[in-house]
C-alpha cells in the first residue's frame, strides 16, 4: 500500500475554538478507564515528582491557543502522528541529521506543533527537571486541545517516556493515507491494536480544524481515481464550493479549508452529520460509510441530541491509541528537550 499523507482522522490539520474569556468547556469525563491496563501507566503519574504538571501544560495551552487557535486542535494531529509510528514516545520530535527521520516523511507533511511542544516542555523542566516526558506532554497537550475547543476533558494516563529511533519509513508504512478504504482503514488500525471503533470515535476529531487542499483536491475534486473526475459520492454544492478554494493541478496547495463547514471550531457531532450528507472531506472520511458497523456509529452519532455518548466513546478510544507501545520504567528515557538529534 503507498504510503503518501496521514489519515486526516489523524491527519488533518485540526483548529480549535477557544478565545480568551471563554469559560471553561464540559466537566471532566470522569470513571474508571476502560480496558486492561499497561504496567507504567497511571492516572496522576507525577503526583509526586511533578504534582502540577497537568496545571502548566493547560496554562501553555490556553496561552499558545490564545496567541493562534489554529495550533491547539494541530496538537491532537500531533499525538496520532507520534502514537500511531513506534507508539506513544515521542519519536516524532527527534530530528534526522540525514533527513530521513519521522518528521521528514511525506506522511508528516504540514505536521505543526513542534515548537508548542518544546514550549511547553521548557516550561515544565523549569518546575520538575528530567521528570516528565515529551510523550507525556503530547498527550496532555492533544486533550487540552480537544478541552479547549469545547470538548472532553478525560483522564490521561502518564508514565510514558521518550524513544530514541526517528525512521521515516516507519511514518510513511504505518499512517494511512487520506485515500484509504474501509477495508485498508481498518487493517491499519488493527495492525496496532485499535479496532473499528476506535477508528470512527477518532475519526471524529476532523469536527475540528481546517486541511489543505493539497491533501484532499486531487482525490476528490479532479482526479477521482485517476480518471480525471470528481468524487461521484461528493455533495455537489460542496464540491463547488470546494472548487473555488482548491486550484486544480496545484500538487502543493496550501489553502486551508474547513473540515466541518458548519461549526469548525467546536467539538460536536457535526462531522458525522458531514459523513451522513456526503459533505466530508476526504475519501477516508466518507470510507465509513462502507462498513455495516462504523456506519451505524456514524448514523447514530448524526441523529445524537448530545455529545455524551461520543466524548465518552471519545475518551477511551483515546485511552486506548494512548496505549499504543509505550515505553515505561526503565525503558526509552526522560529528555532536557524533546528535539534531540538521531542519524
Amino acid at each position: 500500500m503507498a504510503m503518501r499523507q496521514l489519515l486526516p482522522l489523524l491527519v488533518v490539520a485540526v483548529a480549535a475554538s477557544w478565545r480568551p474569556g471563554l469559560a471553561d468547556p464540559v466537566a471532566a469525563v470522569g470513571g474508571a478507564l476502560p480496558g486492561l491496563p499497561v504496567a507504567g501507566l497511571a492516572v496522576g503519574f507525577y503526583n509526586e515528582s511533578c504534582p502540577e504538571v497537568e496545571d502548566m501544560v493547560l496554562a501553555e495551552m490556553r496561552a499558545i491557543v490564545a496567541k493562534d487557535w489554529t495550533v491547539g486542535p494541530a496538537l491532537l494531529r500531533f499525538m496520532f502522528h507520534d502514537c500511531l509510528v513506534r507508539g506513544c514516545d515521542a519519536s516524532i520530535m527527534l530530528k534526522s541529521r540525514s533527513d530521513k527521520g519521522e518528521r521528514d516523511a511525506v506522511s508528516s507533511y504540514g505536521l505543526r506543533g513542534y515548537e508548542e511542544v518544546e514550549q511547553i516542555k521548557a516550561k515544565v523542566e523549569a518546575a520538575c527537571p528530567l521528570t516528565v516526558s515529551c510523550a507525556d506532554i503530547i498527550a496532555l497537550a492533544a486533550r487540552d486541545a480537544v478541552y479547549l475547543s469545547n470538548g472532553p476533558r478525560y483522564p490521561v494516563e502518564t508514565g510514558r517516556r521518550d524513544g530514541k529511533v526517528s525512521a521515516e519509513y516507519d511514518a510513511d508504512n504505518d499512517l494511512p493515507p487520506p485515500s484509504s478504504n474501509i477495508v485498508d482503514l481498518k487493517t491499519y488500525f488493527s495492525v496496532k491494536g485499535l479496532g473499528w471503533k476506535d477508528l470512527v470515535v477518532l475519526s471524529g476529531s476532523h469536527t475540528i480544524g481546517r486541511a489543505q487542499c493539497s491533501t484532499f483536491a486531487s482525490d476528490r475534486l479532479y482526479n477521482f481515481s485517476g480518471k480525471g473526475e470528481q468524487d461521484p459520492s461528493l455533495n455537489k454544492t460542496y464540491a463547488a464550493t470546494l472548487r473555488e478554494a482548491c486550484e486544480a493541478g496545484l500538487e502543493n496547495d496550501t489553502t486551508p479549508v474547513e473540515m466541518d463547514p458548519i461549526s469548525p471550531g467546536t467539538f460536536d457531532l457535526g462531522y458525522y452529520r458531514d459523513v451522513l450528507s456526503n459533505t466530508s472531506l476526504f475519501l477516508s472520511d466518507q470510507a465509513l460509510m462502507d462498513d455495516r458497523w462504523t456506519r451505524a456509529y456514524v448514523e447514530r452519532m448524526a441523529a445524537a441530541e448530545s455529545t455524551e455518548e461520543f466524548f465518552a466513546d471519545f475518551a477511551v478510544a483515546m485511552t486506548n491509541m494512548g496505549r499504543l507501545e509505550v515505553l515505561t520504567g526503565d525503558n526509552g528515557e526522560i529528555r532536557e528537550t524533546c528535539a534531540a538529534f538521531v542519524r
